[in-house]
């Protein structure tokens, strides 16, 4: 018999194992919302499935009175564009300090220091003083999720290049390659499938910067109508879209994952 530790599951196991703990939490959530309504029907704090079916219905169907939009996917592309140009800004950046900091021990020495101090500073005390400098338009959002994942970025890339087993620089400086050469044949190729798990890994944290941007100054995105409609305690809308914010996270990530798997399988088949 197979010790615990060594068993692996199956197809079938993993994804019944994995669906498992969403059915429970939807059973509990389903019981806990029947035993409220049934005391009283009026209740807005455990809005039951058909109410928030409804809801959401109505936000992605059909056109807001003041704007003419449906408001779910207008909210969603902003919030989405905000994403993307903030952690596509903040992938590029690590990507090429992180390379140079691991790669150039001069630059490292100098620039190594400022990127630690940096990631030590908390990203959401620093919200005021992009909406001071940038205002309260796109740029200050963008820029909250650039300051707050490009640090991490950078250190984790820079940690990965060193790691990078020295034997190879030395065979490449055998052969007559120069530095540029050096980064961009070897050491650029075996960091890209790193840099996209790292950004897998930070977008967690990029998903919390933009809701917070959006919650404080935004006319629109996931995170200001969740902060919009609160004040009427709408539950039957905030839980839905907290429910949309993570599926779209799941779904970026769960394509992040493909394409580096399908671009790079040859580090995938090494790491196991």
């Amino acid at each position: 018999m197979k010790k615990l530790i060594n068993q692996q599951p199956g197809i079938v196991s993993r994804w019944a194992l994995g669906l498992l703990p969403f059915l429970l939490l939807a059973m509990i959530y389903t019981m806990a919302s029947n035993a409220r309504l049934a005391e009283n029907p009026n209740d807005k704090l455990l809005p039951s499935a058909a109410i928030m079916a409804d809801s959401m219905s109505r936000m992605a169907f059909e056109p807001s009175k003041r704007t003419g939009e449906r408001l779910l996917w207008a909210d969603t592309g902003a919030s989405l564009q905000r994403l993307g140009i903030g952690v596509g800004m903040a992938a590029l950046t690590g990507l090429i300090f992180g390379i140079a900091n691991g790669a150039i021990p001069l630059f490292r020495a100098g620039m190594s220091p400022v990127i630690t101090g940096i990631s030590l500073v908390p990203p959401m005390a620093i919200l005021p003083i992009l909406f001071i400098v940038f205002g309260l338009n796109e740029l200050a959002k963008v820029m909250l999720i650039f300051i707050g994942i490009t640090p991490f970025l950078i250190r984790d890339l820079q940690q990965r290049t060193m790691e990078i087993p020295e034997e190879q620089i030395i065979k490449m400086q055998t052969l007559g390659a120069n530095t540029w050469q050096i980064i961009t044949r070897l050491i650029l190729p075996q960091i890209m499938p790193r840099l996209i798990s790292a950004v897998r890994l930070s977008l967690g944290s990029a998903w919390l910067f933009l809701i917070a941007a959006e919650a404080i100054a935004a006319t629109e995105g996931l995170g200001y109508r969740i902060f919009l409609v609160r004040r009427y305690l709408s539950m039957d809308v905030i839980l839905p879209y907290v429910v949309w914010i993570t599926l779209l996270a799941f779904l970026i990530d769960f394509f992040l994952n493909r394409y580096s798997r399908w671009r790079y399988p040859w580090f995938y088949h090494r790491s196991q």
